[in-house]
């Protein structure tokens, strides 16, 4: 079985640090991935982190994913409120998929207190910064077996 762990990221993730510091913190994506990599090699797992602005891109990784991942941490960003496409595809994977967002959505505008990504989603974690993502990793690394 693949030790391999998808961490997707969508729209305007690439400008982590730059974008909204206020809300996003300063942190890069290349952080978030490094940090990531070395929670990951704790649980004897692979880190392979992706990143697009563009929807039909997420979904092709998720398909990927069926054949080459263990698990999928996905930050959909504003795909979360909005990709029925992004929830039929991970309904196709089967292994565990968390779901990530830096910010506490639940305290922004109220057209992102919705997640159809939830739907699929075997856990989310939200408003804890990028150590969303380590706690993430930590979780996957149990419910994937070390």
């Amino acid at each position: 079985m693949s030790r391999t762990i998808f961490v997707l990221n969508g729209p305007n993730l690439n400008l982590l640090g730059k974008r909204q510091p206020e809300i996003y913190g300063h942190a890069t994506l290349a952080d978030v991935e490094a940090e990531c990599r070395r929670v990951g090699e704790g649980f004897g797992l692979e880190v392979r982190l992706m990143q697009s602005n563009w929807e039909g891109q997420i979904v092709d990784w998720i398909h990927e994913a069926r054949e080459h991942a263990a698990g999928i941490i996905l930050n959909p960003a504003a795909l979360t409120h909005t990709s029925v496409a992004v929830l039929d595809a991970l309904n196709t994977f089967e292994g565990p998929v968390l779901e990530v967002h830096i910010s506490n959505v639940h305290r922004r505008e109220s057209f992102r207190h919705h997640s159809y990504v939830s739907l699929r989603a075997d856990g989310v974690i939200a408003g804890l910064g990028v150590e969303g993502y380590a706690l993430a990793m930590r979780r996957m690394g149990t419910l994937v077996g070390s």
